[in-house]
């Protein structure tokens, strides 16, 4: 089972799902589902969690309440809510019962360094009650710092470091990994390894990131540690291709089968694809 756990989904008609304004625009021609259903074919990828993308839609999580019901059980979806709604509640329950929703991102809120706020622990909680994921989308490192408040309070929910605080080569590169490590105290945290190419100054496969992403294997565990294409990978990616976000777990950092498994998709499959209980 391969789960690709970080795959953003567009659609070509965007009079039916407008955009915001000064979208991020994947390349013509790519970020479709059947884009994403062609790319995970050719590559063994099994399942998918389609994440809606604040970069391209803001708020508005239609295109991707639409998609994941139809698509099941090759997918399931996570929904980007606003803390600062007051409905946001609701919804999560909504997209969990109805919309094939396994996963809910947060951020600090208005991008500063506020995490820790009312909003975010209302949707904490919702998650909590609704038995599914919350993926914490932190770039901030000051906002991090609240962040081991939160997973103490909520340490029965299962999160996911989205980007592992988008850690990338320069002056921060240092204190980002400290806290990434840190944070691995954190039971019920997963680290997302989808950093690879965006924080790298070089070239594929990107050796520069690879002491990070063993650090962080080490200090989470094979069992807490997932991969995603970040696709589609012409926009997000595009040092590399979707092969090649697979192949620096199965060539690149020197992992054995047993540990490629897990952290190709047999953690994503339990987190996103087996039974709310």
């Amino acid at each position: 089972m391969i789960v690709d756990a970080h795959a953003h989904i567009y659609s070509p008609d965007e009079k039916r799902y407008p955009t915001i304004e000064k979208p991020l625009r994947p390349p013509r021609g790519t970020g479709s589902p059947e884009h994403l259903r062609e790319e995970a074919k050719a590559n063994g990828v099994d399942r998918v969690l389609m994440v809606q993308t604040s970069t391209f839609y803001g708020w508005d999580n239609s295109y991707v309440r639409d998609t994941v019901p139809a698509s099941q059980p090759w997918a399931a979806g996570c929904y980007t809510l606003d803390p600062r709604n007051p409905h946001s509640r609701d919804v999560l329950w909504a997209f969990a019962e109805r919309a094939g929703g396994r996963a809910f991102r947060t951020y600090p809120e208005n991008q500063g360094p506020d995490y820790d706020t009312p909003g975010n622990r209302a949707l904490w909680q919702a998650a909590r009650e609704a038995k599914v994921v919350i993926k914490v989308l932190i770039g901030n490192l000051e906002a991090a710092k609240q962040l081991p408040k939160v997973l103490d309070d909520f340490s029965d929910v299962p999160a996911i470091l989205d980007h592992c605080l988008a850690i990338k080569r320069g002056p921060e590169y240092r204190a980002t990994l400290k806290m990434v490590v840190e944070l691995a105290r954190h039971q019920n945290l997963f680290a997302q390894l989808t950093f690879l190419e965006t924080g790298s100054e070089e070239r594929y496969p990107f050796r520069d990131m690879h002491d990070a992403a063993r650090r962080f294997i080490d200090a989470y565990g094979v069992d807490r540690c997932i991969w995603g294409s970040d696709f589609p990978t012409a926009l997000w990616c595009p040092k590399t291709d979707y092969a090649g976000m697979k192949r620096l777990i199965t060539h690149e950092l020197g992992l054995g089968k047993s540990e490629q498994a897990k952290i190709l998709g047999g953690n994503a499959e339990k987190l996103y694809f087996s039974p709310r209980k």
